[in-house]
């Protein structure tokens, strides 16, 4: 459904520009922008166009009550579960990611260790071997794809909003940033939530604590 939602907000971005409007960037903008545009007769919108784009705009409006149910069920179910809360005390997962990845993983105990999690979604670099000498070069980005893509969303937020001083992870993120590109960093906290979340989903009772050793 978010796919769809991106696919009919691109559509009408198209149409729009076809008759020379533009419209800010960001779904909240656009939200905000197009019942302006439907409702101006003095801009350069056809008839049959304004038509088209009022239908679109109604089944957009009718997908993002669904999602918002959806997201709402979704949130009740984490709520209702220990494991789920605890998970949700790492940062950058939700419940979305916490559920998503019960519903994956369960108890995780098919994971020996947390790396072996990390490389089950595709978090970990690929090896590469020539003459002796072995590279590491980009994540595999096998395994589950959505888990991996909430996660990565998850650490892009953390790297943009998250209070580092308040977290032993701020000094390894400044660290990473003096180094690296932000892509790279996000990605690379996006592998440490992965071991963050194994200890949790295998070590009943465990949650993510901002200063205990057993996390950094």
């Amino acid at each position: 459904m978010i796919a769809h939602r991106t696919r009919l907000i691109s559509q009408m971005r198209a149409f729009c520009l076809e008759y020379g409007i533009a419209i800010h960037q960001g779904a909240g903008k656009f939200r905000a922008d197009m019942p302006k545009i439907l409702a101006d007769d003095a801009n350069e919108l056809s008839a049959a166009m304004r038509c088209i784009l009022t239908e679109i705009f109604g089944e957009l409006t009718e997908l993002e009550q669904r999602i918002a149910t959806m997201n709402r069920e979704i949130e009740a179910i984490a709520a209702r579960s220990d494991t789920a809360r605890r998970l949700m005390t790492i940062p950058g997962v939700g419940p979305l990611a916490a559920t998503a990845l019960l519903a994956a993983a369960g108890t995780g105990r098919q994971f020996r260790k947390a790396r072996d999690l990390a490389a089950w979604l595709g978090l970990v670099p690929r090896e590469y071997s020539t003459g002796g000498k072995t590279k590491l070069l980009g994540i595999s980005k096998r395994g589950n794809k959505y888990l991996r893509r909430m996660l990565i969303h998850g650490a892009r937020s953390c790297v943009t909003h998250f209070d580092r001083s308040r977290d032993r992870l701020g000094p390894w993120l400044n660290g990473l940033e003096s180094r690296m590109h932000k892509n790279k960093v996000t990605v690379a906290l996006a592998a440490k939530i992965a071991r963050i979340l194994w200890v949790v989903l295998t070590k009943p009772g465990a949650s993510y604590a901002r200063s205990d050793p057993a996390f950094s």
